[in-house]
């Protein structure tokens, strides 16, 4: 790969010393480097022992053709592009080409613009191939596979280390699928309680009647049913971490038991009034801002304030610019593996539309399209066709003029349009559940709280 500021190095493969010279004069005034070949025999020594970013070669000459040069570069230089040129154009030639794995066919006579802007192609294609190719072999330098190599992760990444030297109370924040679990988790693996229970608890997902008892366990007889003793899931993470998902979903009872947790180190458990003293860090997560909720009377300010020592905010994943590739990359290995498959292939055109999508389900959406991909495409390359219908039709990012706000709700109704009005498939499609879309419905309705 040229170093910065460097241009590409490229290979002009042509029995014709006039159409050489020709090539590498128009390819040396747009700042190439250019090498020559008479031959495929002289063109593989060449290859041998200097790197080419692209390899343009004729498709016709004696000996050996170009197709078999660019199944040899195919084969051995995954580092290389290649594009035919040729004066016997024929669709059967184009095809061969094409097979063969050449990512252009210029026919001659060309002229200098048609050359010019076909290398163009090429190499910027070749650049977003290298660019995945080289996240995807990359071994993650983040902790538990928590990928990600963007300057929005950067920060991320400096929190989690220091969290992890620290018992300090953690407050991660971002959007639903941005992967607030997953910073939890690497911050009680990277600690010294990495040892003992790691215990998540979504909040949300529990009903009101129930959380104090799963949160700080009871005693037998405490209600109808409390046949036996049991403990909750602090006593279960004691020397541990408890991660508190979708803390904003509990009512102002729960927060203030919470909150005596967080200033005593102390459960009562359901049905008793002695207290127990349990050694377990919190790690608490919201998809709301906890901040404004404070604000309007919903969550107490002195949990917040109790919480919010070591605050970590995930950015959402279409601020992450090269990650989407990274992290697709990860996934397309993943999923093969699981099922037993050789690993597709995402085309630059499909690399290039999963690039500019919004993902407003974020990482979590990400990892389901993919999954479908592995799933459902039998062949090795994965195109645009293949992907779902509202990345293949949608404008990609939203308009300068609309806000972060109007842009995910214009993007929400597009999906429902897309799923046919049904919540329950436009809210698998963004990878988001019901809940969560009903509230950015609501959200978005002029009118409605």
């Amino acid at each position: 790969m040229p170093s910065s500021g460097e241009k590409e190095r490229i290979l002009v493969v042509d029995d014709s010393p006039a159409t050489l010279e020709v090539l590498e004069r128009n390819l040396r005034a747009q700042g190439y480097r250019v090498m020559t070949a008479a031959s495929v025999a002289d063109a593989l020594g060449i290859l041998d022992a200097t790197a080419a970013d692209l390899v343009i070669t004729d498709l016709k000459m004696p000996r050996a053709t170009g197709i078999e040069l660019v199944r040899h570069v195919r084969q051995n230089l995954p580092d290389t592009e290649v594009m035919i040129i040729t004066g016997y154009a024929s669709v059967q030639g184009a095809v061969d080409a094409v097979k063969s794995g050449a990512e252009e066919y210029l026919a001659k006579p060309f002229t200098d613009d048609e050359l010019s802007g076909t290398v163009r192609r090429v190499l910027a294609k070749l650049a977003v191939r290298r660019a995945a190719r080289a996240r995807g072999l990359a071994t993650p330098r983040a902790p538990l596979g928590l990928l990600g190599e963007s300057d929005a992760m950067r920060p991320v990444l400096a929190a989690i280390a220091k969290a992890s030297r620290t018992p300090a109370t953690v407050l991660v924040s971002g959007e639903s699928g941005t992967g607030k679990e997953l910073v939890a988790r690497a911050v009680h693996y990277g600690s010294p309680r990495a040892s003992a229970p790691f215990v998540p608890v979504n909040c949300g997902a529990i009903p009101e009647g129930l959380l104090e008892s799963e949160l700080f366990g009871h005693v037998k007889g405490a209600f109808t049913g409390a046949h036996e003793a049991r403990a909750g899931f602090f006593q279960t993470a004691d020397g541990g971490t408890v991660f508190l998902d979708e803390i904003g979903e509990t009512s102002p009872a729960m927060q203030v038991k919470l909150l005596r947790v967080l200033q005593d180190k102390e459960v009562c458990m359901v049905g008793t009034t002695r207290s127990r003293t349990v050694n377990a860090r919190v790690i608490a997560a919201s998809n709301k801002d906890l901040l404004t909720l404070v604000r309007k009377g919903t969550f107490r300010d002195d949990l917040y304030y109790r919480l919010n020592v070591i605050a970590i905010d995930l950015p959402p994943l279409r601020e992450r610019g090269d990650d989407v590739l990274l992290l697709a990359q990860h996934y397309l290995g993943k999923f093969a593996a699981d099922f037993g498959r050789t690993a597709p292939r995402l085309s630059d055109e499909a690399l290039r539309a999963l690039r500019a999508y919004d993902w407003p389900g974020n990482v979590r959406e990400l990892e389901n399209v993919v999954q479908r991909l592995v799933i459902m495409v039998e062949g090795e390359l994965i195109g645009v066709s293949d992907l779902p219908s509202l990345m293949r039709l949608a404008p990609g990012r939203s308009s300068g003029s609309l806000t972060l706000a109007a842009a995910e709700a214009e993007h929400i109704r597009r999906v429902l349009a897309v799923a046919g009005g049904n919540k329950t498939r436009a809210a698998a499609l963004l990878g988001i559940d019901r809940k969560t879309l009903r509230e950015k419905l609501k959200a978005s309705t002029p009118g409605r709280g």
